[in-house]
Protein backbone atom coordinates (compact mmCIF):
# COMPACT_ATOMS: atom_id res chain seq x y z
CA UNK A 1 0.00 0.00 0.00
CA UNK A 2 1.22 3.39 -1.20
CA UNK A 3 0.68 6.53 1.36
CA UNK A 4 1.15 10.14 0.22
CA UNK A 5 3.12 12.72 2.29
CA UNK A 6 4.13 16.16 1.42
CA UNK A 7 7.95 16.87 2.25
CA UNK A 8 8.97 20.24 3.44
CA UNK A 9 12.39 20.25 4.02
CA UNK A 10 12.38 24.04 5.33
CA UNK A 11 15.75 25.64 5.64
CA UNK A 12 18.62 25.76 7.70
CA UNK A 13 19.56 22.24 8.93
CA UNK A 14 16.34 21.50 8.28
CA UNK A 15 16.93 19.71 4.38
CA UNK A 16 19.94 17.47 5.96
CA UNK A 17 17.54 16.06 9.08
CA UNK A 18 14.46 15.80 7.16
CA UNK A 19 16.74 13.52 4.58
CA UNK A 20 18.10 11.63 7.27
CA UNK A 21 14.63 10.73 8.21
CA UNK A 22 13.32 10.26 5.22
CA UNK A 23 16.18 7.90 4.44
CA UNK A 24 15.43 5.74 7.68
CA UNK A 25 11.50 5.57 6.96
CA UNK A 26 11.99 4.23 3.29
CA UNK A 27 14.35 1.69 4.32
CA UNK A 28 12.53 0.23 7.33
CA UNK A 29 9.29 0.49 5.12
CA UNK A 30 11.12 -1.19 1.58
CA UNK A 31 10.79 -4.81 2.49
CA UNK A 32 6.98 -4.63 3.55
CA UNK A 33 5.01 -3.81 0.56
CA UNK A 34 3.70 -0.88 2.12
CA UNK A 35 5.46 2.83 0.70
CA UNK A 36 5.55 6.56 1.19
CA UNK A 37 5.43 8.76 -1.87
CA UNK A 38 6.98 11.88 -0.49
CA UNK A 39 5.56 15.55 -3.02
CA UNK A 40 8.44 17.60 -1.89
CA UNK A 41 7.61 21.73 -1.44
CA UNK A 42 8.81 24.29 -0.05
CA UNK A 43 8.27 27.34 2.94
CA UNK A 44 9.63 29.81 4.33
CA UNK A 45 13.20 30.74 2.89
CA UNK A 46 13.81 27.98 0.92
CA UNK A 47 10.64 28.93 -1.10
CA UNK A 48 11.51 32.05 -2.19
CA UNK A 49 15.34 30.47 -3.47
CA UNK A 50 12.96 28.02 -4.87
CA UNK A 51 11.98 30.65 -7.06
CA UNK A 52 8.19 31.34 -5.24
CA UNK A 53 7.13 34.54 -4.90
CA UNK A 54 5.40 33.36 -1.16
CA UNK A 55 7.15 32.25 1.69
CA UNK A 56 4.53 29.89 2.18
CA UNK A 57 3.04 28.53 -1.68
CA UNK A 58 0.10 27.73 -2.48
CA UNK A 59 1.42 24.84 -4.04
CA UNK A 60 2.92 23.75 -0.92
CA UNK A 61 -0.59 24.45 0.94
CA UNK A 62 -2.25 22.49 -2.22
CA UNK A 63 0.14 19.28 -1.44
CA UNK A 64 -0.48 18.93 2.01
CA UNK A 65 -4.31 19.02 1.54
CA UNK A 66 -4.20 16.69 -1.02
CA UNK A 67 -1.76 14.06 0.87
CA UNK A 68 -3.80 14.66 4.17
CA UNK A 69 -0.07 14.96 5.98
CA UNK A 70 2.97 16.34 6.10
CA UNK A 71 6.83 15.88 7.34
CA UNK A 72 8.00 19.62 7.80
CA UNK A 73 11.29 20.51 8.94
CA UNK A 74 12.47 24.04 10.95
CA UNK A 75 11.97 27.24 8.94
CA UNK A 76 13.83 30.38 10.23
CA UNK A 77 11.54 32.70 11.58
CA UNK A 78 13.49 36.53 11.82
CA UNK A 79 13.51 38.21 15.58
CA UNK A 80 12.17 41.47 15.92
CA UNK A 81 11.64 42.62 12.63
CA UNK A 82 11.43 41.03 8.94
CA UNK A 83 8.86 38.81 8.00
CA UNK A 84 5.95 36.61 10.07
CA UNK A 85 6.53 32.83 11.02
CA UNK A 86 5.50 30.73 8.64
CA UNK A 87 5.06 27.96 10.70
CA UNK A 88 2.46 29.72 12.31
CA UNK A 89 0.81 30.69 9.08
CA UNK A 90 0.78 27.29 7.84
CA UNK A 91 -1.06 26.19 10.83
CA UNK A 92 -3.56 28.85 10.49
CA UNK A 93 -4.15 28.33 6.82
CA UNK A 94 -4.79 24.53 7.56
CA UNK A 95 -6.77 25.21 11.03
CA UNK A 96 -3.96 22.87 12.71
CA UNK A 97 -5.60 23.92 15.88
CA UNK A 98 -3.94 20.80 18.01
CA UNK A 99 -0.46 20.98 18.72
CA UNK A 100 0.91 17.52 20.36
CA UNK A 101 4.34 17.51 21.81
CA UNK A 102 5.01 14.26 23.71
CA UNK A 103 8.19 14.30 26.11
CA UNK A 104 9.99 11.43 27.46
CA UNK A 105 12.86 10.23 29.29
CA UNK A 106 15.26 7.82 26.97
CA UNK A 107 17.93 5.64 27.98
CA UNK A 108 21.15 6.77 26.73
CA UNK A 109 20.22 10.19 27.43
CA UNK A 110 22.08 11.62 30.58
CA UNK A 111 19.60 14.26 32.42
CA UNK A 112 18.48 15.39 35.77
CA UNK A 113 15.57 13.10 35.15
CA UNK A 114 14.48 9.49 34.46
CA UNK A 115 10.94 9.06 34.69
CA UNK A 116 9.52 11.67 32.13
CA UNK A 117 6.79 11.10 30.39
CA UNK A 118 3.79 14.05 29.54
CA UNK A 119 2.69 15.82 26.56
CA UNK A 120 2.08 19.22 26.11
CA UNK A 121 -1.27 19.68 24.27
CA UNK A 122 -1.13 23.49 22.76
CA UNK A 123 -3.83 25.57 21.11
CA UNK A 124 -2.37 26.45 17.89
CA UNK A 125 -4.48 29.55 16.15
CA UNK A 126 -5.08 32.04 18.67
CA UNK A 127 -4.21 33.98 21.59
CA UNK A 128 -1.03 36.29 20.92
CA UNK A 129 0.08 34.48 18.56
CA UNK A 130 -3.06 35.75 16.62
CA UNK A 131 -0.76 38.51 15.76
CA UNK A 132 -2.64 41.25 16.06
CA UNK A 133 -0.51 44.54 16.84
CA UNK A 134 -0.73 47.67 16.99
CA UNK A 135 1.55 50.88 17.93
CA UNK A 136 -1.04 52.79 18.75
CA UNK A 137 1.31 56.41 19.33
CA UNK A 138 5.12 56.22 18.88
CA UNK A 139 6.69 54.23 21.52
CA UNK A 140 3.59 52.60 22.74
CA UNK A 141 2.62 49.03 21.04
CA UNK A 142 -0.06 46.67 21.95
CA UNK A 143 -0.64 43.46 21.10
CA UNK A 144 -4.64 41.53 21.33
CA UNK A 145 -4.78 38.06 23.22
CA UNK A 146 -7.85 36.29 21.13
CA UNK A 147 -9.82 33.92 22.81
CA UNK A 148 -13.17 31.90 21.20
CA UNK A 149 -15.35 29.89 23.22
CA UNK A 150 -15.18 27.69 19.93
CA UNK A 151 -11.41 27.30 19.63
CA UNK A 152 -11.08 26.81 23.44
CA UNK A 153 -13.91 24.46 23.73
CA UNK A 154 -12.27 21.99 20.68
CA UNK A 155 -8.64 21.89 22.21
CA UNK A 156 -10.16 20.45 25.30
CA UNK A 157 -11.93 18.55 23.47
CA UNK A 158 -8.60 17.22 21.91
CA UNK A 159 -6.85 16.88 24.81
CA UNK A 160 -8.91 14.91 26.58
CA UNK A 161 -9.90 12.48 23.98
CA UNK A 162 -5.89 12.35 23.56
CA UNK A 163 -5.24 11.30 27.01
CA UNK A 164 -8.33 8.65 26.85
CA UNK A 165 -6.81 6.94 23.98
CA UNK A 166 -3.55 7.09 25.23
CA UNK A 167 -4.57 5.79 29.12
CA UNK A 168 -3.41 8.74 30.51
CA UNK A 169 -5.07 10.16 33.71
CA UNK A 170 -4.58 12.91 34.02
CA UNK A 171 -5.15 16.46 32.59
CA UNK A 172 -3.84 20.08 34.10
CA UNK A 173 -5.07 23.73 32.48
CA UNK A 174 -2.17 26.09 32.94
CA UNK A 175 -3.56 29.12 32.76
CA UNK A 176 -3.23 32.94 33.91
CA UNK A 177 -6.90 33.54 35.17
CA UNK A 178 -6.35 35.15 37.97
CA UNK A 179 -4.76 37.97 36.03
CA UNK A 180 -6.61 37.30 32.39
CA UNK A 181 -9.97 36.83 34.27
CA UNK A 182 -11.76 36.74 30.66
CA UNK A 183 -9.44 35.42 27.88
CA UNK A 184 -7.76 32.55 30.57
CA UNK A 185 -10.71 32.11 32.11
CA UNK A 186 -12.76 31.08 29.40
CA UNK A 187 -10.32 28.80 28.47
CA UNK A 188 -10.06 27.15 31.90
CA UNK A 189 -13.96 27.01 32.10
CA UNK A 190 -14.38 25.34 28.99
CA UNK A 191 -11.57 22.83 30.04
CA UNK A 192 -14.10 22.17 33.31
CA UNK A 193 -17.10 21.86 31.14
CA UNK A 194 -15.68 18.84 28.37
CA UNK A 195 -13.68 17.05 31.55
CA UNK A 196 -17.17 17.28 33.70
CA UNK A 197 -19.88 16.43 31.01
CA UNK A 198 -17.35 13.54 29.12
CA UNK A 199 -14.64 12.58 30.93
CA UNK A 200 -15.72 12.19 34.17
CA UNK A 201 -12.66 8.34 34.62
CA UNK A 202 -10.03 11.77 33.84
CA UNK A 203 -8.99 13.44 36.46
CA UNK A 204 -8.94 17.51 36.02
CA UNK A 205 -6.89 19.98 37.62
CA UNK A 206 -6.06 23.56 37.07
CA UNK A 207 -2.35 24.97 37.90
CA UNK A 208 -1.31 28.95 37.42
CA UNK A 209 1.13 28.75 34.59
CA UNK A 210 4.75 30.52 36.78
CA UNK A 211 3.46 27.88 39.77
CA UNK A 212 3.04 25.13 37.23
CA UNK A 213 6.12 25.63 35.72
CA UNK A 214 7.85 25.38 39.36
CA UNK A 215 6.15 22.43 39.99
CA UNK A 216 7.32 20.68 36.64
CA UNK A 217 10.94 21.58 37.71
CA UNK A 218 10.19 19.99 41.06
CA UNK A 219 9.15 16.80 39.55
CA UNK A 220 7.74 16.54 36.14
CA UNK A 221 6.66 13.02 36.62
CA UNK A 222 3.57 14.58 38.54
CA UNK A 223 2.07 15.27 35.31
CA UNK A 224 0.26 13.62 32.43
CA UNK A 225 -1.59 15.76 29.55
CA UNK A 226 -0.87 19.92 30.01
CA UNK A 227 -3.47 21.80 28.19
CA UNK A 228 -2.38 25.09 27.34
CA UNK A 229 -3.53 28.59 25.21
CA UNK A 230 -0.76 29.15 22.29
CA UNK A 231 1.69 30.79 24.23
CA UNK A 232 1.76 28.93 27.21
CA UNK A 233 2.46 25.68 25.17
CA UNK A 234 4.81 26.93 23.39
CA UNK A 235 6.81 28.40 26.39
CA UNK A 236 6.10 25.09 28.40
CA UNK A 237 6.94 22.71 25.97
CA UNK A 238 10.78 24.08 25.47
CA UNK A 239 10.74 23.77 29.04
CA UNK A 240 9.89 20.39 29.09
CA UNK A 241 12.02 19.35 26.56
CA UNK A 242 14.80 20.32 28.87
CA UNK A 243 13.78 17.54 30.55
CA UNK A 244 15.06 15.24 28.54
CA UNK A 245 17.69 16.17 26.62
CA UNK A 246 16.62 19.31 24.86
CA UNK A 247 14.65 20.28 21.57
CA UNK A 248 16.66 17.44 19.65
CA UNK A 249 14.83 14.99 21.40
CA UNK A 250 11.32 15.99 21.17
CA UNK A 251 8.75 15.25 18.11
CA UNK A 252 5.81 17.60 17.38
CA UNK A 253 2.58 17.40 15.55
CA UNK A 254 -0.06 19.68 14.66
CA UNK A 255 -3.19 18.56 14.32
CA UNK A 256 -6.21 19.85 12.33
CA UNK A 257 -9.65 17.97 11.32
CA UNK A 258 -8.56 16.81 8.23
CA UNK A 259 -4.84 17.64 8.32
CA UNK A 260 -1.58 16.98 10.16
CA UNK A 261 1.61 18.39 9.87
CA UNK A 262 4.59 16.81 11.63
CA UNK A 263 7.23 18.75 12.32
CA UNK A 264 10.57 18.99 14.90
CA UNK A 265 10.15 21.49 17.04
CA UNK A 266 13.78 23.17 17.37
CA UNK A 267 14.72 25.98 15.00
CA UNK A 268 16.37 25.69 11.60
CA UNK A 269 20.10 26.37 13.39
CA UNK A 270 22.08 28.19 10.24
CA UNK A 271 24.97 28.72 12.62
CA UNK A 272 25.74 24.89 11.76
CA UNK A 273 23.37 24.38 8.42
CA UNK A 274 25.36 22.33 5.74
CA UNK A 275 28.32 20.67 8.28
CA UNK A 276 26.45 17.66 8.90
CA UNK A 277 26.25 17.49 12.47
CA UNK A 278 22.98 18.67 13.83
CA UNK A 279 20.60 15.86 15.45
CA UNK A 280 18.19 14.00 13.13
CA UNK A 281 16.08 12.29 15.91
CA UNK A 282 13.71 14.79 16.69
CA UNK A 283 12.36 15.31 13.27
CA UNK A 284 12.60 11.13 12.95
CA UNK A 285 10.31 10.82 16.63
CA UNK A 286 8.13 13.19 14.32
CA UNK A 287 8.18 10.63 11.43
CA UNK A 288 7.25 7.82 13.93
CA UNK A 289 4.41 9.91 14.60
CA UNK A 290 3.28 10.32 11.38
CA UNK A 291 3.89 6.43 10.44
CA UNK A 292 1.27 5.99 13.48
CA UNK A 293 -1.19 8.63 12.05
CA UNK A 294 -1.36 6.94 9.44
CA UNK A 295 -1.80 3.67 10.14
CA UNK A 296 -4.77 4.97 12.37
CA UNK A 297 -6.54 6.72 9.45
CA UNK A 298 -5.71 4.23 6.63
CA UNK A 299 -5.41 0.86 8.53
CA UNK A 300 -2.53 -0.29 7.56
CA UNK A 301 -0.67 -1.84 10.36
CA UNK A 302 2.45 -2.24 8.38
CA UNK A 303 3.04 1.57 9.26
CA UNK A 304 2.29 1.25 12.81
CA UNK A 305 4.93 -1.85 13.05
CA UNK A 306 7.59 -0.32 11.18
CA UNK A 307 7.22 3.18 13.60
CA UNK A 308 8.14 0.87 16.30
CA UNK A 309 10.81 -0.34 14.84
CA UNK A 310 12.15 3.54 14.43
CA UNK A 311 11.57 4.01 17.58
CA UNK A 312 13.13 0.86 19.10
CA UNK A 313 16.59 1.29 16.94
CA UNK A 314 17.07 4.75 17.26
CA UNK A 315 16.45 4.01 21.27
CA UNK A 316 19.19 1.18 21.43
CA UNK A 317 21.65 3.05 19.61
CA UNK A 318 21.18 6.01 21.89
CA UNK A 319 21.46 3.83 24.89
CA UNK A 320 24.64 2.07 22.66
CA UNK A 321 26.21 5.63 23.08
CA UNK A 322 25.36 6.33 19.28
CA UNK A 323 24.89 9.72 19.58
CA UNK A 324 25.00 13.53 17.55
CA UNK A 325 27.63 15.96 19.75
CA UNK A 326 24.58 18.04 21.17
CA UNK A 327 24.13 14.75 23.22
CA UNK A 328 27.22 14.30 24.14
CA UNK A 329 28.46 12.17 21.30
CA UNK A 330 30.48 12.74 18.01
CA UNK A 331 28.04 11.31 15.41
CA UNK A 332 27.33 13.17 12.56
CA UNK A 333 23.49 13.60 10.72
CA UNK A 334 23.89 10.63 8.41
CA UNK A 335 26.69 8.45 10.40
CA UNK A 336 23.42 8.77 13.16
CA UNK A 337 21.17 7.75 10.58
CA UNK A 338 23.12 4.80 9.42
CA UNK A 339 23.84 3.72 13.08
CA UNK A 340 20.04 3.86 13.56
CA UNK A 341 19.51 1.82 10.06
CA UNK A 342 22.03 -0.68 11.07
CA UNK A 343 19.76 -1.84 13.77
CA UNK A 344 16.98 -3.59 11.83
CA UNK A 345 19.12 -4.78 9.32
CA UNK A 346 19.07 -2.03 6.68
Amino acid sequence: MEHRCALIPGDGIGPEVVEAARRMIDTVLAPTGSSVAWTECHAGVAALEAGHQDLLPDETLHAVRECGVALKGPCTTPIGGGFSSVNVALRKRLDLFGAVRPVRSMAGVDTRYTDVDLVVVRENTEGLYAGIENEITPGVVTSLKVATEKACLRIARFAFEYARSRGIERVTSLHKANIMKKSDGLFIRCAREVGEQDFPEITYDEVIIDAGCMRLVQNPAEFGVLLCENLYGDVVSDLCAGFVGGLGCTPGANFGADHAVFEAVHGSAPDIAGQGVANPLAITMSGVMMLNHLATVSGDEILKSAGTTIREAYGAALAAGERTRDLGGTLGTEAFADAVIARYGG
